[in-house]
């Protein structure tokens, strides 16, 4: 019995209970804390009351007066918590709708058309990615405020007002459209690729015309992948935090502004935890929907013969998708245009173009904000170790072991909105015998929860090119599994690896809910300054430090796309 249990208990299987461990502490115990204070209207010490009498008689004292009051009551008249649902659910309804039909034609022009330029286009398209959204709607005011440079250009031409009120819904929606739009082309393109062409060579030697047979074959084949895209966009849109906390006037309520307001601002638990709730039930259902759709939902014929595909050459369709594509990407690139301009501006505000240019800017946050550069490096570096270890070994299990387990939980970080993992944390984590709120350390546990995901996709596509074979062989001559996952696996996975963790460094530099939610004052990371910069005035020097988290992102992008050769066009 004992050597049986002996057997069971080897360094993998102890690691495995650790990384499960981990989870349940950070993730799920959060996650559960918040539901118990939707419902109680009361924090809930869920670990001080495993440790203290006091605490959990206290809490047994809550729970005993569990009530569905809150959740009932955002159904009643007037409610502001039912508006910002509904205004939510609109906004991500609206965004989803206008990038799949804004990107359908340049998805379908990438995939099967001649398209020139497309390396090129494929790089603009990483623009909107590397921008963080508060930064991207900055640069929309810096356009199309009162004292825009594009307003500036509508004046001169006999204009008065502005072209619209970018601090509105549809301020929102047009930086949402035009910064999110590289989530949904990349799987339509895909979708557009891997339909059987030979269906569609059968509707033109029947004497269909190209646009009949786009509209009743090629369309048709593509639709699981761009439903898809369009569940994807509605979840990131709903989730977003950084585009409504700069445009989102007061009197528009969004659930996510709601939720940051309620805990940042009244300290109210019972409302940041109601709402919180309600944002991961929304995107746990959508993000479930998304993957209905893709099950199963692939359709072709069955031949042995390889089809290949033959790209439309047309001259007229190929000069307008390139216009087209061009125009789209071309507002993003105005947008990073403006930022970078504003952060070398002297003034601006009286003319199209800045008074004058000076680096000084640069300058003063070399000089002012060192530290929150060092910041985000160190917090970073911190949040790769963990994800690294983690992810790596979160992998192995699930492809060389089958844990179901490890899979489902290590995924639900795709369902849990920034916001709504910073409340839980907070809740979770802010008194005694685990008080971590405030801490460098909660930060770097967050940033890996969150951004996690990334790391164990990149890393589980390394595992699963490694053959099995090579492990038992290092078994075979005396190693434990441990040594050898670490000894050979290990070294074997590196490209991946290195991939992975550039990518959880980059959206770390530019994560914003969790930093502002929980980032100590002597911990502020760079996307917290300058955050706090734009709400303080200090726009220039906001930009400043915006150009520079954008350089950093860039090089480290460009770095991982070397590491794994990736061709995405």
């Amino acid at each position: 019995m004992m050597k049986r249990l002996t057997a069971k208990l080897n360094g993998l299987t102890v690691l495995k209970w650790l990384i499960y461990l981990f989870f349940f502490v950070f993730l799920l115990v959060p996650l559960f804390s918040i539901l118990l204070v939707s419902f109680t209207g009361q924090p809930v010490n869920i670990f001080g009351s495993f440790t203290s009498q006091k605490i959990f008689d206290s809490t047994i004292k809550k729970l005993s007066n569990i009530s569905v009051e809150a959740y009932t009551s955002i159904f009643s008249e007037g409610n502001s918590y039912f508006a910002a649902l509904m205004n939510s659910l609109k906004l991500g309804t609206g965004v989803a709708v206008l990038v799949t039909v804004i990107v359908l034609p340049i998805a379908y022009a990438f995939a099967r058309t001649k398209m020139p330029f497309k390396p090129f286009f494929a790089a603009l398209c990483t623009i909107p990615l590397i921008m963080p959204t508060f930064i991207s709607s900055h640069a929309f005011v810096l356009m199309f405020g009162k004292t825009g440079w594009v307003t500036q250009l509508y004046h001169s031409f006999g204009g008065e007002g502005v072209l619209f009120d970018v601090q509105s819904m549809l301020g929102i929606v047009l930086v949402q459209v035009f910064f999110f739009f590289p989530y949904a082309l990349w799987p339509m393109v895909a979708a557009f690729k891997i339909c059987d062409v030979t269906l569609e060579e059968a509707s033109q030697n029947l004497g269909a015309k190209s646009w009949y047979t786009f509209l009743r074959v090629t369309l048709p084949l593509a639709v699981p992948g761009i439903v898809s895209s369009m569940l994807l966009i509605f979840t990131v849109s709903f989730s977003d935090f950084g585009t409504p906390i700069i445009l989102a006037p007061k009197e528009l309520n969004l659930i996510v502004v709601e939720s940051y307001r309620e805990i940042a601002g009244f300290f109210n638990w019972a409302g940041s935890a109601v709402l919180t709730v309600i944002m991961l039930l929304v995107a746990a259902f959508f993000f479930w929907l998304q993957r209905l759709v893709i099950k199963g939902r692939e359709y072709g014929t069955i031949s042995g013969k390889p089809t290949k595909q033959k790209l439309n050459d047309h001259k007229g369709t190929i000069a307008g998708l390139t216009i087209y594509t061009f125009l789209v990407m071309l507002v993003p690139i105005l947008a990073l245009g403006s930022i970078f301009l504003s952060s070398i501006a002297t003034t601006w505000g009286h003319h199209a173009l800045p008074d004058g240019y000076t680096m000084s800017h640069y300058k003063t946050i070399f000089s002012t904000s060192g530290k929150n550069i060092w910041n985000s490096m160190v917090l970073a570096a911190g949040t790769l170790v963990l994800s690294v270890v983690i992810s790596t070994f979160v992998s192995y299990f699930v492809v060389r072991r089958g844990s179901g387990g490890l899979d489902f939980v290590s995924s639900i970080p795709l369902i849990v909105p920034g916001i709504a993992l910073g409340i839980a944390l907070i809740q979770t984590f802010n008194t005694a015998p685990i008080h971590l709120t405030g801490t460098a350390l909660l930060l770097i546990i967050a940033y890996t929860i969150r951004r996690m995901p990334y790391m164990i996709r990149s890393t589980m596509s390394s595992m699963m090119a490694i053959r099995k074979d090579i492990e038992e062989a290092a078994v075979s001559l005396g190693a434990s599994s441990l040594i050898a996952a670490i000894t050979v696996i290990g070294p074997l996975m590196l490209p991946g690896i290195a991939a992975g963790a550039i990518l959880v460094f980059v959206t770390v530099i530019k994560e914003t809910s969790i930093s502002i939610l929980l980032a100590p004052t002597e911990w502020a990371p760079m996307s917290l300054a300058v955050f706090q910069n734009l709400l303080r005035g200090e726009y220039y020097t906001a930009c400043a430090m915006a150009i520079l988290i954008i350089v950093i992102v860039i090089i480290l992008q460009a770095l991982a796309k070397k590491i794994t050769k990736d061709q995405l066009y």
